[in-house]
């Protein structure tokens, strides 16, 4: 498999927690969002994926790209250790907060979006992640054990610690929010986390390496 990758891509990562999870080695091919104008414009990536966002997996003869529809299939054919429960209603709840995060938080601070708001781009983006976090923490008050739906790590987590990353980089405050605070803590203890974490990846800056 070939992971198409930024190190601070919060998609990225949610694909490269996976990956560790289920065990699956890979080479990465780092795409930089920043540098000569953002190299996913170039005709080359297009090729690879034509919505010119990063991840893009190939596997199994096919290119995928969209970080939860790659983690499905990742799910459908390497089931273990499995990432969806077993039981319908718990495997509905992680995909719900799955999708609570990467439709209705981080999109609204991607960069494409930031690029946008000019000087309000931090305030925007502590708008639009504060106010998914008060539903979030609401959601994970009835759904979390240790994780955020029982005690066994899901989807919902690969997508709720890279957006608490997200957080802290625009300096939310995480106060009002102490489930997710637990859970992501819990969470970045375990070995998948940290070795897919953005400070520990090929392309990762030497002055925000871990």
């Amino acid at each position: 498999p070939i992971l198409y990758s930024y190190f601070r891509s919060s998609c990225s990562w949610r694909v490269r927690i996976a990956l560790a999870l289920k065990g699956i080695s890979y080479d990465l091919v780092p795409v930089n969002l920043l540098k000569d104008g953002g190299q996913q414009f170039s005709a080359e990536f297009k090729a690879v994926n034509p919505m010119q966002q990063v991840p893009a997996l190939k596997i199994d003869g096919i290119t995928l790209s969209q970080s939860l529809a790659i983690i499905h299939y990742l799910e459908d054919t390497r089931p273990n250790p499995r990432l969806l429960p077993q039981d319908p209603k718990k495997r509905a709840q992680v995909r719900m907060i799955a999708d609570h995060i990467v439709s209705g938080i981080q999109p609204l601070q991607n960069l494409s979006v930031l690029k946008q708001m000019g000087e309000k781009k931090m305030e925007w983006a502590q708008n639009c992640i504060a106010s998914g976090f008060q539903a979030l923490e609401q959601i994970l008050q009835h759904t979390a054990g240790r994780y955020s739906v029982g005690d066994e790590v899901s989807m919902a987590d690969l997508c709720l610690v890279p957006q608490v990353s997200n957080a802290e980089r625009f300096r939310v405050d995480m106060g009002p929010y102490p489930t997710v605070t637990r859970i992501n803590k819990a969470l970045l203890a375990l070995e998948a986390f940290k070795v897919s974490h953005p400070s520990q990846q090929p392309d990762t800056p030497a002055e925000l390496r871990a």
